[in-house]
């Protein structure tokens, strides 16, 4: 099974608040408990959004944590890479030298191609659209379509 980590599960939660409180500045543990999220763990994938540049932080007795941009201007694709780094299938659909077979192997070219439709998708919902409730007039059918075929 493919699934994002938990880390940036809880991210995407945490990023969820932060946009439903517009432009208040919440700390690590109100957003903790909105989120229903241990502080050390919400603390973690904070500083992680910080220094990507997904939210910005203050210090001080008022301090905490704010997102910059709108909502819809923020998707789910930029939210992942900022924990967990640039999103791929595989470790050779991003950097080539990885693999010990990567020489007599041709599943490369392919996993690339199934990485660029995963991160794809990623990036056409935005966290307005994770907040919000879910469309049911918007289905699987807006996503990128794989041609299976095309990939064996």
């Amino acid at each position: 099974m493919l699934r994002i980590s938990k880390l940036a599960d809880y991210a995407i939660l945490l990023m969820v608040e932060l946009a439903a409180s517009g432009d208040e500045v919440l700390s690590a543990q109100a957003l903790a408990d909105r989120a229903g999220i241990e502080l050390p763990t919400a603390s973690k994938i904070l500083k992680l959004l910080a220094s990507s540049g997904a939210v910005s932080s203050f210090r001080g007795a008022r301090g905490g944590y704010r997102v910059e941009r709108p909502a819809a201007e923020i998707s789910v694709a930029e939210i992942i890479a900022a924990i967990e780094g640039p999103i791929a299938m595989t470790e050779c659909s991003i950097h080539e030298g990885l693999c010990s077979v990567e020489a007599s192997c041709n599943a490369r070219e392919n996993w690339m191609k199934i990485s660029r439709a995963v991160t794809t998708a990623l990036e056409q919902v935005s966290l307005a659209d994770m907040a919000g409730a879910p469309d049911s007039s918007a289905g699987i059918g807006e996503l990128p379509k794989l041609r299976i075929a095309t990939l064996v």
